[in-house]
C-alpha cells in the first residue's frame, strides 16, 4: 500500500476526534505538507507558530539534504524517530519507506495529541494491539534485543511489540507500557558499559534536587540489569496534551530564510515571548531552562538535542501559550566530548559554564542571578556520587562515570566557579520580548 495522502486528526479527547486537515507527500518524497480543513480553519487553532489558520498548503523547508525527511511544523513531531522507524521496517515491512509510511505505521498513541488516519470522514488509524503491561517487561526486552540483532520474531513476539513499539522518538529502544492503568514509556539499553537505566533514574532524581521539574521515573528489574520506565507527561486522565518539540518551536519562531539556532538561548526567548504569562510561568520556565543547561553541562549529558526538550501547549483553543514540559532523557553520556548538542551561548556548543553565562540575558537573568543558579546546581552536582550510590548504582559504575563527571574539565569548572565575581556585574535585565502570533 502506497500512502501518498493521509489525514491529520486532533485527539485531545480520544473519544471525540476532530479532523484537522489533509497530509500530502511532497518534496520528491522527502516531505509532508498540511492543508487545514474548512472546519478546523473556522474552529481550530494553529498547531504551531508557523502553521497559522490560513487556507493554504503548508510546505516543509525547500532545502532538504539527501537524507533529511521532514513534515511541516508540529506534524513533524508526530512521526517516529530512529528506533520507531527500525521497528516499522522490521515488523511491519511496508513496501515503501517514505515519511508518509512512517507517519501511518506509528499507529495511534504517538507523542502529543495528533493522529494520522487513512480517512477524512472518520479517524481510522493503523491499529495496534493493547499496550503491554509491566509484567511483560522481560519479554519486551527480549523482543527488543532480537530486533536490534535483526533476528526474526515469532507471531507472539510481533504482537508484544505491536502494541507500542514504534510511535515515539529517540534512538534508544523503547516501547509504550501500561503501569496500573497509566501510560508509561519503558526504555531498554543493551551493551552499555554501565547499568544505564539505573543511572538515568538516579540522574533524573538528582536533577530534581537541583530545582528541575522532571518526568516521573521508576526502575523495572529484568533478568539482567534493569529497564527504566518514564511516566508520560503528554497524557492526563485519559486526555492527550498537544505538545511540540523544542526544534519545532524554534523553527516556527525563526524568520523565513534564516537558519534556526537550535539551542537553549533561542528556546528561552520562545518561552519568554509565547510562554504562559499567568503568575510569571514564562519567566520561571526560562530560569529553569537555564538550570537544565547548567546541569546537563556538569553531568556530562551532551545528548541534549532539539527533541530532548518538549513544550506543552496550554489552552490551545485560546491563546496557545507554551509551557516547559518536564525534563527527560537526562543522564551522563560518558563521552567527554566537551560539546553539547544544543547551543549554550556565545561560544556555541561548548560545554562550559562561561558559555552558559555568556547569554544569560536570553533567559531573563542578570549575571548575578544566573551565577546564583549556577552555584545552586554545582552544590547538587558535587554530591552526585553519594546520590547515585543511595539509589543503588554500583561502585564500579560510579567510578566509571567519575572519569567524565569528575574529569579535569568538568571538575575544574565546578571548583573554579565563583558566583561572587558576578555580584556587582553590570547590565540590565533583558526586556520582555514582543509577543508573537500565539498571543492575544
Amino acid at each position: 500500500m502506497r500512502l501518498d495522502d493521509l489525514h491529520l486528526w486532533y485527539l485531545a479527547d480520544p473519544a471525540n476526534p476532530r479532523y484537522v486537515g489533509a497530509l500530502k507527500l511532497v518534496s520528491a518524497g522527502k516531505g509532508v505538507s498540511l492543508h487545514y480543513g474548512a472546519d478546523w480553519l473556522a474552529h481550530g487553532f494553529p498547531l504551531s507558530e508557523d502553521l497559522p489558520l490560513v487556507d493554504t498548503e503548508f510546505l516543509p523547508p525547500g532545502r532538504l539534504s539527501a537524507d533529511a525527511q521532514r513534515a511541516v511544523g508540529a506534524v513533524d513531531d508526530a512521526r517516529p524517530d530512529r528506533w520507531g522507524e527500525k521497528v516499522i521496517r522490521f515488523v511491519d515491512r511496508p513496501k515503501r519507506l517514505s515519511l508518509m509510511e512512517y507517519l501511518y505505521y506509528a499507529g495511534d498513541d504517538r507523542f502529543g495529541a495528533l493522529g494520522v488516519s487513512t480517512s477524512k470522514e472518520a479517524y481510522l488509524p493503523r491499529s495496534g494491539g493493547p499496550l503491554p503491561r509491566l509484567e511483560d517487561a522481560q519479554s519486551l526486552s527480549e523482543v527488543v534485543a532480537k530486533i536490534e540483532a535483526a533476528e526474526p520474531l515469532t507471531a507472539l513476539e510481533a504482537r508484544i511489540i505491536a502494541g507500542g513499539g514504534s510511535p515515539l522518538g529517540g534512538a534508544k529502544p523503547k516501547a509504550l507500557i501500561d503501569i496500573d492503568g497509566e501510560p508509561w514509556v519503558i526504555k531498554f539499553f543493551n551493551n552499555e558499559p554501565v547499568d544505564t537505566p539505573l543511572v538515568e533514574h538516579a540522574t533524573m532524581t538528582l536533577a530534581k534536587q537541583a530545582g528541575i521539574t522532571v518526568a516521573e521515573t521508576q526502575m523495572v528489574p529484568l533478568v539482567v540489569l534493569h529497564a527504566v520506565a518514564i511516566r508520560r507527561f503528554d497524557r492526563e486522565r485519559g486526555h492527550r496534551i498537544h505538545s511540540i518539540s523544542a526544534g519545532t518551536a524554534i523553527r516556527a519562531a525563526t524568520a523565513s530564510g534564516q537558519e534556526p539556532q537550535m539551542g537553549y538561548p533561542a528556546l528561552a526567548r520562545v518561552l519568554r515571548r509565547v510562554g504562559v504569562a499567568e503568575a510569571g510561568v514564562h519567566q520561571s520556565d526560562a530560569r529553569e531552562l537555564f538550570r537544565r543547561m547548567v546541569f546537563n553541562i556538569l553531568m556530562d549529558n551532551t545528548d541534549d538535542h532539539e527533541k530532548n526538550h518538549a513544550l506543552l501547549v496550554v489552552n490551545p483553543y485560546g491563546n496557545g501559550r507554551l509551557k516547559l514540559a518536564p525534563a527527560y532523557d537526562i543522564l551522563p553520556t560518558h563521552s567527554g566530548q566537551g560539546h553539547q548538542e544544543f547551543i549554550c551561548g556565545a561560544l556555541g556548543h561548548e560545554s562550559t559554564l562561561d558559555n552558559a553565562m555568556s547569554e544569560c540575558e536570553a533567559f531573563g537573568l542578570l549575571p548575578n542571578e544566573a551565577a546564583q543558579e549556577v552555584a545552586r546546581v554545582i552544590e547538587v552536582v558535587d554530591g552526585w556520587r553519594t546520590h547515585l550510590a543511595q539509589v543503588g548504582v554500583s561502585a564500579a559504575d560510579i567510578e566509571y562515570l567519575g572519569q567524565f563527571i569528575d574529569g579535569d574539565e568538568l571538575l575544574a569548572q565546578r571548583m573554579g566557579f565563583e558566583a561572587s565575581r558576578f555580584a556587582n556585574a553590570g547590565g540590565k535585565r533583558a526586556k520582555p520580548v514582543k509577543r508573537g502570533p500565539f498571543s492575544v
